[in-house]
């Protein structure tokens, strides 16, 4: 399989072409106007003038080579076009006939014979139930809907699963002035998928960022790998992913399988992979848009000039939702700012030139100026937007926006330019950015501080990954033998303690007497807890006691136990710990993405407080302690109130170690979860602990 044959063909069939369809007419259209240099042929089992040119009845009458044939057939006929194709030595195909897996049993059928087909006969083929592509790199567009005007070339690689969206995707593209060297509407993917595409475009010089609509990931691994393959070659992928599922429930037994949802994973997964996530088509087209201008964004200081204190006030607001710091400018930029800013306006970062640049035109130039040489800023915010209508000279509109482009190009810090609200660029817009050099405008302050959050978030990512080593693989560990069901406390703790992670000391008594004798043991106070297969949670049914001193305390309770659950293995008896913080440690099996790591406030209130952060295996203790910091109740563990605070470090390094423990118990177990491990200092310790097995 070649996608790189299939996205530039020298030569194009379209089979199915009639002047009766609007897909056949479009696409002719497209590739002519679009400037395809090589020959269109029409096949139409008729043959006759089609669309003002003669047409072949097949494409065994089509006199010389073709490289790509677009079919529009009926659904039935498409694989006898792929048979006579193959024989012919064709071997790429867009398939635009619909009909196939998306319509039901039948058509699943048809649709696996066509990939047998092609992987028998080595096709490469892009659908079914799909509109083609646009390759506006090298002005290949054999696509099915018209294409709006103009086309613009540019850096944006855009892969949707959604054919419906894509003219809309490649229309607002256009109104933001977003060029793009590829735009695919993946179809069905019974051959060429999204992860192919984005191989492709990852090794495409034309391309420098990547766009996704996602309805699903098909291949969770394969999507990774490209992932990575993008991240390490500096290229952003920017996604949309729909279709968030209700929360889905691994495995009664354990709080995590409660807490970690579909898309929970998927948005665990796409952070760690370094994906920028988005919630719009807006978004997505602006985000990427940016990344393709600015490229990666050295940090979150970011200093704001704008000619409005409104827009100041709700940068201010936004800014900070999206993590980015306005920090004080340093005193020698205020007091430069101070002969530039009328007496009547404010110096302080976002800075308010005030509505003085009506009159002089130079002023915000200026400021720009002198933000851009403050040394604690590491990026400018600057809101302006290229003109909406020429007039009637347009030479001084041009030399003004010349002389900011000139501004922006020498700055030493990225200058991101963002307009108040989002609208189109115009046609002269586009002429001034074109002849000026002035840069990509973000469309909006919403989106375009969102995007900016992005692209910083994005280029942080990017370092980690890039600076950590792989985790390494876990040595595989043999499952108990005839290991099922759950496993509670008793043996789930003793299977981590032999593993050598650290668990409070605990003996199984099996009578009045051995308790008392543990406890005398441990010296009190002691907790007694219900040991019973298939005992999740022992709370909820009477079965912990805490805090027990005498003899006679540890007797009463282990009988209220033994009368509260019945069917009893015995009783644990442990010494109570007290103080430190209580976490969940859970690790949960997603269906698709594999082992999943949640880590968070625990105790008796985790559901409640539903405060974790989630994350795909492998990780390593440096991911781990990225992952406490994303807590709501982060703050916890840096002590409050005079309590210790926690060593981050070693909390990190048991939790990869319960990660990669895990991952060694192979693909029988669905969750392992320590609830709580509690912190307290240095001292990291798992209290209860609980295994489902497959």
């Amino acid at each position: 399989m070649s996608v790189g044959e299939l996205f530039n063909p020298r030569s194009i069939a379209l089979v199915g072409a009639t002047d009766k369809s609007g897909w056949s007419i479009s696409t002719l259209a497209n590739l002519r106007a679009h400037g395809f240099p090589g020959p269109v042929h029409l096949v139409n089992p008729r043959g006759g003038v089609v669309h003002g040119q003669a047409a072949y009845r097949s494409l065994a009458e089509v006199p010389e080579r073709v490289d790509l044939a677009y079919v529009m057939v009926p659904t039935a006929a498409v694989l006898g076009v792929l048979r006579e194709g193959a024989k012919l030595g064709i071997r790429c195909y867009v398939i635009l006939t619909a009909g196939f897996g998306e319509a039901g049993e039948e058509g699943a059928r048809l649709e696996a014979e066509i990939a047998a087909f092609a992987a028998e006969n080595g096709l490469t083929i892009l659908g079914p139930n799909g509109n083609g592509y646009i390759n506006a790199a090298a002005g290949v567009t054999p696509y099915g809907l018209p294409i709006p005007q103009p086309l613009l070339r540019g850096a944006v690689g855009v892969v949707l699963q959604s054919g419906a969206l894509a003219s809309s995707v490649l229309g607002f593209a256009q109104a933001r002035n977003v060029g793009v060297s590829l735009l695919t509407s993946m179809g069905n993917e019974s051959v060429v998928t999204v992860t192919d595409v984005i191989d492709y475009l990852v090794d495409d010089p034309a391309t420098r960022v990547i766009a996704l609509f996602l309805e699903t990931i098909r291949n969770p691994a394969e999507f990774s790998r490209v992932a990575r393959r993008a991240l390490e070659a500096g290229k952003p992928i920017v996604a949309l992913k729909i279709g968030r599922s209700k929360l889905a429930s691994h495995t009664a037994q354990a709080h995590t399988g409660a807490l970690v949802g579909d898309d929970d994973v998927i948005d665990a997964a796409l952070r760690q992979l370094g994906v920028i996530r988005v919630r719009s088509l807006e978004d997505l087209i602006i985000t990427a848009g940016l990344l393709a201008s600015s490229g990666p964004l050295p940090g979150r200081r970011v200093g704001v000039v704008t000619p409005s204190g409104g827009a100041s006030e709700i940068i201010a607001d936004r800014a900070e939702d999206e993590g980015l710091e306005l920090p004080p400018f340093a005193p020698e930029t205020v007091a430069r700012l101070a002969e530039i800013v009328p007496s009547f306006g404010t110096v302080q970062n976002p800075l308010d030139v005030t509505g003085y640049v009506l009159i002089d035109r130079t002023l915000l130039g200026r400021a720009l100026e002198a933000v851009t040489a403050d040394p604690g800023i590491d990026l400018i915010m600057l809101l302006s937007e290229p003109p909406k209508v020429a007039p009637p000279d347009p030479a001084p509109v041009l030399a003004t926006y010349a002389a900011s482009a000139g501004r922006i190009a020498a700055s030493p810090v990225p200058v991101v330019v963002v307009s108040n609200v989002l609208t189109d660029v115009t046609e002269f817009g586009r002429r001034v950015q074109a002849e000026t050099g002035f840069p990509y405008v973000a469309g909006g302050i919403e989106h375009g501080l969102q995007a900016i959050g992005a692209a910083v978030r994005w280029s942080e990512q990017r370092e980690r990954v890039l600076s950590r080593p792989a985790a390494p693989l876990p040595r595989a560990v043999a499952p108990p033998e005839g290991a099922s069901g759950v496993w509670a406390e008793h043996r789930a703790a003793a299977l981590l303690a032999a593993a050598g992670l650290p668990v409070v000391p605990s003996e199984l008594a099996r009578d009045e007497s051995a308790a008392v004798a543990a406890a005398e043991r441990f010296g009190s106070p002691v907790v007694l807890k219900a040991a019973a297969e298939g005992l999740g949670h022992k709370s909820d049914v009477g079965g912990v006691r805490l805090g027990l001193g005498g003899a006679e305390e540890v007797r009463q309770a282990y009988r209220e136990i033994v009368a509260a659950v019945p069917s009893l293995d015995g009783v644990l008896v442990q010494p109570q710990r007290r103080g430190g913080i209580e976490l969940l440690v859970g690790v949960v099996r997603d269906p698709a993405w594999g082992l999943t790591l949640a880590v968070g406030l625990g105790g008796v209130w985790v559901e409640v407080l539903r405060d974790t952060a989630l994350r795909v295996l492998p990780v390593d203790a440096g991911e781990v302690r990225t992952a406490l910091t994303e807590l709501r109740g982060a703050a916890l563990l840096d002590g409050v109130r005079g309590t210790e605070p926690a060593d981050l470090d070693a909390v990190a390094g048991v939790v990869a170690r319960v990660a990669a423990f895990a991952e060694s118990l192979g693909d029988g177990l669905e969750s392992l979860e320590i609830n709580p491990l509690l912190v307290s200092g240095s001292r990291v310790e798992a209290l209860d602990a609980l295994i489902t097995w497959r």
